[in-house]
Parts: structure tokens; sequence; C-alpha cells
């Protein structure tokens, strides 16, 4: 293979991620214990994509660099080095430059309550995401992370016919809310309720949105259902572009059609006491760097709401049974949310819950929003495998960023991958890093501002009318949903909102996936999984 076209399918999106990707896989287990002695599955970590020769490979990099000055030119000449590397989502340059000072002044985004007189940005300091400068003036912001590429996947069922008023209205049996952006002022026509305040944050988060880019929302016409169990199933619509668009927080790719957006819980869960994303983030890095992954609990954690799925209940056959002599690995705790809540959440905290070197994740009534607080611990998440994903689920990579757990097998799995993660502490410790590394530099919010403004744009462009506010909608706005708030719903609305203007140009669109890229990722994920169900006890 010549340097010239492995360089252009690159740059398309392919060939340097995927060496990437399997250079920074966590290497399997053999029956012994020991790395991998499997050929055909240790190609698979390390295979390069490119199958130049030595020679050839020199000539890729050269190839590389001049097409590199011939990008940046003579104006560019200056910029460091290291502000250059290979992108992880694996298309493209990746370009850093997270927290450089910008010249141009912040635009501050007002809030004012009556008789309040501490939301207003002017007196605040600067600490939303937005207040920050992440990339070089002048310079093509990078592209995405890989899991935007599935806003096109999403987009799919309609991308030939486009979208009528009447798909968008179909969906309304399915959905708690719809919501129109009309001229960047948002409208909001309700008709259900949603379980605690889903609606009221996820609403409260796309208003940041309108707010951090101002004249950059299309309009839009869009029906939102805040419940986890599938609505629109695939099967129900032989010819995909009859169904109704529903955005959603989660779906079972395989049987259910929807556009993924993000969860309310980025922009707080009052009623449990999880902070906003972005705070508790920071409180997490905190929490990880004050409890290094050698002097934490060897085993595996998970506490939460037992009774929400069966998937939960049997996951507590797996608790250390001394009595009985069973020892999984495993540390479960039964949450009561009732009792916490009495309790101040003093025993909630889930910045604190970062104790044991593994952490179990195992999905709710479908998936659960606990899956970003694991993954963040620096601890490897063992993951019982689920068919349902969220939007930034659908980006992580198993046997790199998490330990597939086998649910017909699940404490003998989970044990077995304690006792190798421990007796292998090196390897374990990079898997958790990556996972935890995913959370900071590729869901910071950021990243979920972009991926919202990315699904909003391609969903408009695929309307086939013009958004109107419909006759019942009311108009919501950043005094209309916080000011009336008290307690912990005004307290969370008022850490998670943006306070400037964004001063950066959104992250680039990458393509859609290839056929081709999708068979290898597929043929992969097969791969870990089967080697890890043979190498786990009976």
């Amino acid at each position: 293979m010549s340097p010239v076209p492995c360089i252009t399918s690159w740059m398309k999106g392919c060939s340097p991620a995927a060496d990437e990707e399997r250079a920074s896989m966590v290497p399997l287990p053999s029956p012994a214990g020991d790395e991998i002695v499997d050929k055909d599955l240790a190609a698979m970590h390390t295979k390069p994509c490119w199958t130049t020769t030595a020679r050839g490979r020199v000539g890729v990099a050269m190839a590389i660099f001049v097409l590199l000055a011939l990008l940046l030119g003579t104006k560019w000449i200056q910029l460091d080095a290291a502000y250059y590397t290979f992108s992880p989502a694996g298309t493209g340059f990746s370009q850093h430059g997270r927290g450089h000072s910008s010249t141009a002044p912040l635009i501050p985004i007002p809030l004012s309550c009556s008789n309040d007189t501490d939301t207003s940005s002017s007196t605040t300091a600067p600490s939303s995401s937005s207040s920050k400068r992440r990339y070089y003036p002048g310079v093509r912001p990078p592209w995405c992370p890989d899991y935007f590429r599935h806003i096109h996947t999403d987009m799919e069922p309609w991308r030939a016919t486009g979208i009528t008023r009447d798909a968008v209205e179909r969906a309304q049996p399915h959905a708690q809310f719809r919501l129109v952006v009309v001229g960047g002022r948002a409208y909001v026509e309700k008709y259900r309720e949603s379980f605690q305040t889903r609606d009221v944050f996820t609403q409260w988060g796309i208003l940041q949105l309108l707010a951090r880019y101002p004249g950059r929302v299309p309009d839009v016409d869009i029906m939102f259902s805040t419940l986890d169990s599938p609505r629109v199933l695939a099967a129900d619509y032989p010819s995909p572009s009859a169904a109704p668009p529903l955005f959603r927080y989660c779906k079972e790719e395989s049987r259910e059609l929807a556009v993924l957006f993000p969860d309310w819980s980025f922009w707080g869960w009052p009623e449990v006491n999880v902070r906003p994303w972005a705070p508790l983030m920071e409180e997490l890095v905190r929490e990880n760097a004050r409890l290094p992954w050698p002097e934490r609990e060897p085993y595996a954690f998970w506490k939460g709401n037992r009774d929400v799925s069966e998937v939960r209940q049997d996951l507590f056959r797996c608790n250390n049974d001394s009595a009985a002599g069973k020892e999984w690995n495993a540390r479960l705790f039964k949450q009561d949310w009732d009792a916490a809540g009495r309790n101040g959440f003093r025993d909630s905290d889930v910045a604190k819950q970062c104790r044991h070197r593994y952490k179990i994740y195992v999905q709710g009534h479908t998936w659960s929003v606990s899956e970003k607080y694991i993954l963040a611990c620096d601890s490897p998440m063992l993951a019982i495998d689920t068919p349902f994903r969220d939007f930034f689920s659908r980006g992580l990579v198993a046997g790199k960023h998490y330990w597939p757990i086998d649910p017909a097998n699940k404490c003998r799995a989970v044990k077995f991958a304690v006792d190798w993660g421990n007796a292998h502490p090196a390897q374990a410790r990079r898997m958790g890093g990556e996972g935890s590394g995913f959370t900071r530099e590729e869901m910071g919010m950021d990243y979920v501002y972009e991926y919202m403004l990315s699904v909003l744009t391609r969903y408009s462009a695929l309307l086939r009318y013009k958004p109107a506010v419909p006759e019942k909608a009311v108009e919501v706005s950043l005094e209309s949903m916080a000011c009336p708030r008290r307690g912990r719903e005004r307290e969370f609305m008022m850490e998670s909102r943006e306070k400037y203007v964004a001063v950066d140009e959104p992250c680039t669109m990458p393509p859609p996936f290839t056929v081709d890229e999708v068979r290898e990722m597929a043929v992969r994920d097969e791969q870990v999984r089967s080697k890890l169900l043979q190498m786990v006890p009976r």
C-alpha cells in the first residue's frame, strides 16, 4: 500500500485511530492468567491497519510532515510542536489548547431574578466551560470524538426522505413534551408528567445551549421522551422513513429507532443530590488523587437501587458470603433513597464512591446515568453487558475503556476480572485510566454542548417544513425556569448554567462510519467478548 492512499483514508477517519485503539487496549488474560498467548487475538490488538514496510512507514511519516507544512504555512510556524497530536477519535489531528487565554472579551449571559442579586453573571468569576478558549485563534477546531459519528446513524432513517410535520406529530403518543426552537427562543408544550425533574433539567440544558451559541441553534421541532423503555420499535416500521422521529436518552440499537440526546443529569439530579456533571467531575478528580489505586479496596463495588431491574437483583447473588464460604470479590450495597434523603445524603456522595479498585456497572430499567460516574473513578469498570446505549457509551471500546461481564455468568466473571486485575495491576490501572480519561477528555461539558448542537443542526436540515410555535406551547427562558426554583433545584441550575457565550467554534463533525468500519468494530468487539467468555470458569 502506498503512503498517499493511506493518508487519504486516514484523513477520512479510519486507520491510525484503529492502530492507536489497538495499542491502548489492555491485554486480555490467557487461561493461565498471563498475557495474551492467542496469536489471532494478539494480532487484533497490535496489528496495524497499514500494511506498509518499514520503509513505507517512514514514507508515510514524511508525507504527513510535508502535509502538515503545507497546511500550516508560515503564519502558524511559531506554534508549539506539541500542539498537534494524533486524534484519539481517529479522524485527523487533535488540536489541544484548552485553557489558552483569548484576548477577545467574554460576553456574559445575563440572568436576573427579582430581588435576587447573586445570579448576575457580571459579578461571578468565569467558571463555566464557555469561559475558556480551548483552541488557538485561527486554527480549525479539532474533530469531534468518534461517538459523534453515531449522529449520522440516528438520522439515517430519514436521510433520503426528510422529516415532515406529520411524522413529528405522530411521535406525540410517546413523548412527554414537545420543544420548538424558533429564532433562538424555546417553546414547550407538555403532554405528560416526567419522572422527578427529568423534563425540567433537560429543557434547562437546551436553554444553556441557546445561550452559549446565540444565533447558532437552528429552528427545530422535536418530540422528547423522558422514559427509559423503548418506544419506537424498528420492527413496526418495515420502511424506517415512516417512523416518527423521537428524541430519547437511550436506546436498544438493534431494535429501536430514536435520536439520542444527553440526559438530564448532566445539569444535576436534585432528587438524589447528584451535582451537575462539570463540578462533580472536578470533585471526582480530586477524590481520585486523594486515594491512589493501589491503596483502594481490592474488590469490585456497586451501590444503587436494586429493585428497578431483575439484572440488579440477580447481581446480589455475587455478594460476599463468608458464612457460605463464597468470595466473589464483589461488595454490593442496596441504596434506599428515601432513607438517604432523611440522612441528608451523607452516605450517598457519588464522588466518595471511588474507594475500590473496580467498579461494577449494571443497567437499571434499561441503561443507567450512573455509568459516567462509575467510568470516572480511575478504577476499571466491570460492565455487565446490556443492549442499551446512551449517546456517549457508543464510543466506549470493550477491552480498552471497560471490562465486559457476561450477564449469564456474572459472579464468576466478576471474580475472575478482579483476581486477574490484582495480579496484573499495571494493566488494570491502565484500563481504569483509559475509562476515566474518556470522561475527562471526550465528554466534558464542551463536548456535551457540541454534541447537542450537532444533533439539532443535522435534524433541522432534514425538516421539510418551517417550525412554528404550537398553539398550546409556552415560552421557556433562563429566568422563567430558574427564578421560581428553590433548594437544590435552584442550586444545581446556578451551578450548571453557562455564564459566558462560547468563544470557540464547535468541534468538526466527523463523517459517517463506513460499512467496513462498522464490520471491523463488530468483529473486534465480538473477539474481545468471546475471548473473555472462554477464560472465565463455568
